[in-house]
């Protein structure tokens, strides 16, 4: 009988160096198998960035007002010195001031009103047939801002007239909404400046959705009247009459603040210079016009002093004295060349002090 076939079970004696060589195959083997998921593209759109936090932005204002404190001090003494000027001297110093800072922001805005254009629209509500009276409107909007009421922070609805029932019905509430967050984190920051503020407020305004076509001039108008809150005499520190690089945007805090410290100390030069200017203009005028009797060369001379331009209907309207009159009067002054027609035209012509 011959011996059975023995089996070889070697195969099965070393289990362990089977799995072994088994992780050792090349994975170029292995096709059927995904790659490592950190190779695999990422399709997934990118998820909501995280909110910048109140205190943050608040922490970088106040860096830079303690960056800028000497500067800062500088231009709130500019504006103070301005404030006791216009407290000094007659009420249309304040209303003159007023008229040329919202022409110079129009500029700023789009709207680009001249100061002929916005005297004839403010003093009699004319304007020309190619003339946007919704531009005309803002502007007279901001000159009334800017020669009194209350501030922008005791109630910034009735401020921005954004209460009136035919102005934006519809956004009544959300307006209520936006302007509440936005007046909640300028009183978080009462311990800032009023001139740091002002530059906050302005440069978070876009931010807090407010505001439509006419939110920079908003903007502006609000800010200024918040930089000079304490003013008796300036209600409104000046911005526009500086140039425009205050209210550009751009940069961090720190470089923001510095270009509203620039123009703002400029504008406050420019407007004591035009102050300078009128005063010695209407002490010349009242020495000169001195023989003239009746109510008014002293009544057009008033006009001229408060209004940067003057047409015969205006000087009419505003002085109650007769059209031949007010025309006697400026030919008597233009002769003797204390006013200059600026149109060179033989109708609507307009007359400014020549100071």
């Amino acid at each position: 009988m011959e011996p059975q076939a023995c089996i070889n079970y070697s195969i099965f004696d070393d289990p362990l160096e089977d799995a072994e060589e088994l992780e050792e195959t090349s994975e170029d083997d292995l096709w059927f198998l995904p790659g490592p998921m950190e190779e695999e593209p990422h399709f997934l759109p990118p998820g909501p960035r995280a909110e910048v936090r109140e205190t943050a932005v608040l922490d970088d204002w106040r860096h830079a007002e303690a960056g800028h404190a000497a500067r800062l001090a500088r231009v709130a003494c500019r504006i103070g010195a301005l404030d006791d000027r216009l407290k000094r001297g007659p009420e249309g110093w304040r209303h003159r001031l007023a008229l040329i800072e919202a022409a110079d922001l129009s500029w700023f805005a789009g709207d680009r009103i001249g100061p002929d254009r916005l005297a004839l629209w403010i003093s009699m509500r004319l304007s020309g047939v190619q003339d946007d009276t919704a531009a005309l409107a803002r502007v007279g909007w901001a000159v009334r801002r800017l020669t009194g009421g209350p501030g922008p922070e005791v109630d910034l609805s009735a401020f921005l007239d954004r209460r009136d029932p035919e102005n934006m019905v519809d956004e009544a509430e959300p307006f209520a909404d936006r302007a509440g967050g936005w007046l909640d984190l300028m009183a978080q920051a009462a311990d800032l400046h009023p001139i740091t503020r002002a530059c906050m407020g302005f440069h978070l305004w876009s931010l807090a959705g407010l505001g439509q076509q006419s939110n920079r001039m908003e903007a502006a108008v609000t800010a200024s009247r918040i930089a000079a809150h304490e003013g008796e005499g300036a209600i409104f520190a000046p911005l526009a009459m500086g140039g425009a690089g205050a209210l550009r945007a751009g940069g961090p805090p720190a470089e923001r603040l510095a270009r509203w410290l620039e123009k703002m100390e400029t504008a406050c030069l420019t407007a004591m210079r035009h102050l300078d200017d009128i005063e010695t203009w209407s002490a010349l005028a009242e020495a000169e016009m001195t023989p003239l009797s009746g109510k008014t060369p002293p009544a057009l001379r008033g006009v001229l002093t408060e209004w940067p331009l003057v047409s015969a209907p205006m000087a009419e309207a505003l002085t109650g004295a007769s059209r031949a009159a007010v025309q006697r009067n400026l030919a008597w002054m233009e002769a003797r060349d204390l006013v200059r027609e600026l149109t060179g035209q033989g109708r609507f012509r307009m007359w400014r002090a020549t100071n």
